[in-house]
């Protein structure tokens, strides 16, 4: 694993993206795989490092999370600027198409990008996301997203992933430990917070609707292969919405994982075998 940063550029200045890399750094076959609204690049970490034989697998932290800078100005954080940092990180790697594999916001950045004409992804797998985002799931975010709470010590954090994370399904404890251990820091006072602007929730709340949001439009233009895995207690990608991509636009390969919620992690060997077969078949 090589750790690297790129220089982007918002309306209110510029900003440093951190990204995670693995396998072969002059592999011109590269997947990039993007986080979850308050998760991180280092999520990752174990699909990574089972696809680093066939691909040069980045992981970027996108803006405000993780070891990436924060936007002076909040009301930046949302699609535009996120697919703008993407197209950065994508000329920074000095190839002309990539595979896609987004957990939720990252699979709305990656839809957003498929979407485009001249789009450089090649396939996208949509990792418990589509093209109608549930009222419930909005409600549900609005709860813990921005709030920015701080522990005594390490063990509270963990607890408290544990508890907002519950959706990920049953972990081993490792693999709680390593899902908290990056996405919490100490602070200077001596307390432990998330590695995350909390300012990420102004946008998301300035603009929160108590409807369904509806980006059929945005699916149906894309026209690279694709998969949906949905979590199959998902209260944020339906069933009924999941088994419809199957059928409009880019007709995607269907997926479930039984016992989880939102999001499927790829950290078993199940779920990573999904991505390993979508992405190296013919």
């Amino acid at each position: 694993m090589r750790k690297n940063a790129v220089q982007c550029i918002s309306p209110s200045g510029l900003h440093r993206m951190a990204y995670t890399e693995w396998g072969d750094p002059d592999n011109s076959r590269v997947l990039i795989c993007v986080h979850g609204l308050t998760r991180n690049g280092r999520d990752f970490d174990r699909l990574a490092n089972a696809l680093a034989l066939h691909y040069r697998v980045v992981c970027p932290d996108i803006v405000g999370r993780g070891q990436s800078s924060r936007l002076l100005d909040p009301s930046a954080y949302g699609l535009p600027q996120y697919v703008a940092d993407m197209v950065t990180l994508i000329a920074r790697l000095n190839v002309s198409s990539v595979h896609w594999l987004g957990t939720s916001m990252g699979g709305l950045i990656g839809m957003a990008l498929a979407a485009m004409e001249g789009s450089p992804i090649r396939k996208i797998l949509l990792n418990d996301v589509g093209p109608v985002i549930t009222v419930e799931s909005l409600q549900r975010i609005a709860t813990y997203v921005g709030i920015d709470p701080s522990w005594a010590n390490f063990d509270e954090a963990l607890a408290y992933v544990k508890l907002v994370s519950a959706p990920f399904g049953q972990l081993p404890e490792a693999d709680w430990l390593h899902l908290t251990e990056h996405s919490v820091s100490q602070r200077p006072d001596g307390r432990w917070g998330f590695l995350y602007d909390p300012a990420i929730a102004a946008p998301f709340k300035a603009t929160f609707v108590d409807q369904d949001i509806d980006l059929w439009p945005l699916y149906e233009r894309i026209t690279c292969p694709a998969m949906v895995l949905r979590g199959a207690q998902s209260d944020l990608l339906t069933q009924a919405t999941w088994q419809e991509m199957g059928l409009r636009g880019p007709r995607a390969k269907l997926a479930e994982i039984e016992g989880v919620g939102h999001a499927p992690m790829f950290l078993d060997e199940t779920q990573i075998s999904i991505a390993r077969d979508f992405f190296l078949a013919a």
